[in-house]
């Protein structure tokens, strides 16, 4: 019934036009990389040289696309057995289910044969999130909670002190005080473009915090309770009164570039991005960011779990070749030579290695984030950051195959909400009804 639903949400994907293309690979020794675009991944295509040269006759291709068409490629040509990819960049929502699934490669092997890869390494909540029955399927690349980035001078220009564990009802009166239209900063920057994985990972923090679910233990669809229209219409004013301009179209990269160009008083989003704000060469705001967790309303904790990770679909045709790059992107050494080659130690992937963080040069150059980053990996636990009892997993996500689809309908209702194409209420009704639907399958099956 599961697998089913999945290939459901699979072919409601490709009949967007987002998914499928033709086979990509070349050769026998061609392995052909699906990855998501963003800094970190970027910094490993231009590094990917080294990989070629110690590993005469291979041949990398990367196919790197923006995280909405990432997910929707991969997921098709990996559930719909379409051959195009021997690595695949996918996340903890992706890979116990299609591991339970069968589409992908037990790692166990791999990792067995290969000794000084270290997987013990790993933190071990980011490690469990990436298993299935106690084997891992994907390695992680990078790992993140979320927090708040926030403008230490202009906090002190406006004679304001961010506490240690804010609240959501503080950083709105904050905002409110730091939304300079005038000279183009705004109070704060929330995601706002449809996705469910952009708009809805934050958002869906900010509906935990203030007491809603998505679904009741009975799969009763949640999203016009009192609970969720109060989070709906927080984050909908908020960011409408005192966010971005555009927000409604905005994501993590553009988020991104706001904070660092100075464009934002402060930014609640992924903890990977502290690398990108205290990167001399990409930001103008270098060493005036305070890092604080993610706010919170009836929760001790509100910030989510998540990494990018590599995983080999079980069509891949030559295995050993593409565990052995996937090692050389996540193992122990991979970190020096990011720092080695771009002389910063920001641009390292942060949140997978117990190592890295035992690096002097890491531990100065991370100073203001590192243990933010670990502190909010820690306590991101559904016991934390949920109010009430959920039947799914996951924080910033539902943990059902179904998500994908029904996730990214709710959050174009958000978006148009923010747009103020729409109200709230509007939004919410539309979004009931496609929850409604889902629920219903899982109600069937209990």
């Amino acid at each position: 019934m599961r697998k089913a639903a999945a290939l459901f949400a699979v072919l409601l994907l490709s009949l967007t036009g987002c998914a499928g293309a033709g086979a990509l690979g070349t050769g026998d020794r061609t392995l052909v990389v699906g990855i998501v675009a963003n800094p970190q991944m970027k910094d490993a295509i231009e590094l990917s040289g080294e990989f070629e040269k110690a590993n005469p006759g291979v041949t990398l291709k990367f196919v790197s696309l923006p995280e909405n068409q990432a997910r929707a490629k991969i997921t098709a040509s990996t559930a719909t057995e379409g051959g195009e990819f021997d690595v695949v960049m996918i996340s903890n929502y992706e890979a116990p289910q299609w591991a339970a699934n069968g589409w992908l490669e037990n790692l166990e092997p791999h990792i067995a044969a290969n000794p000084s890869y270290d997987a013990g390494d790993f933190i071990p909540s980011i490690k469990e999130s990436l298993s299935h029955n106690g084997s891992l399927y994907a390695v992680p690349f990078y790992g993140e909670s979320s927090f708040l980035a926030y403008r230490k001078d202009l906090f002190e220009q406006a004679g304001l002190t961010m506490p240690a564990k804010p609240t959501w009802s503080q950083i709105a009166e904050f905002a409110a005080k730091l939304d300079d239209k005038a000279k183009g900063v705004a109070g704060i920057c929330l995601r706002g473009k449809p996705g469910w994985g952009e708009s809805l990972a934050p958002f869906t923090t900010v509906a935990n915090t203030f007491g809603a679910q998505w679904f009741d233990k009975d799969w009763n669809a949640k999203l016009t309770s009192p609970e969720f229209k109060a989070a709906a219409e927080f984050y909908v004013n908020l960011v409408r009164n005192h966010g971005e301009v555009g927000a409604s179209s905005a994501g993590f990269s553009e988020c991104g570039t706001r904070y660092t160009q100075g464009q934002a008083a402060m930014w609640y989003d992924a903890t990977v991005m502290a690398g990108t704000n205290e990167d001399p060469s990409a930001s103008k705001v270098v060493g005036k960011s305070g890092y604080a967790p993610a706010p919170v309303e009836k929760t001790q904790a509100s910030g989510w779990l998540y990494t990018w990770a590599l995983a080999i679909p079980k069509v891949a045709k030559d295995k050993e070749a593409a565990f052995r790059f996937m090692a050389w992107m996540t193992d122990k050494a991979y970190v020096q030579r990011v720092a080695g080659e771009f002389k910063d130690w920001n641009r390292v992937p942060p949140g997978v290695r117990k190592s890295t963080y035992d690096i002097p040069q890491y531990r100065e150059a991370a100073k203001a984030y590192a243990q933010p980053t670990l502190d909010g990996i820690a306590d991101a636990d559904q016991r934390k950051a949920m109010a009430n009892p959920v039947p799914y997993p996951g924080i910033q996500f539902v943990g059902i195959p179904e998500f994908q689809d029904l996730g990214t309908r709710v959050s174009q209702q958000l978006s148009a909400a923010i747009a103020g194409q729409i109200t709230v209420d509007e939004a919410l009704k539309q979004s009931q009804e496609y929850a409604q639907t889902v629920g219903k399958s899982y109600q069937e099956v209990q």
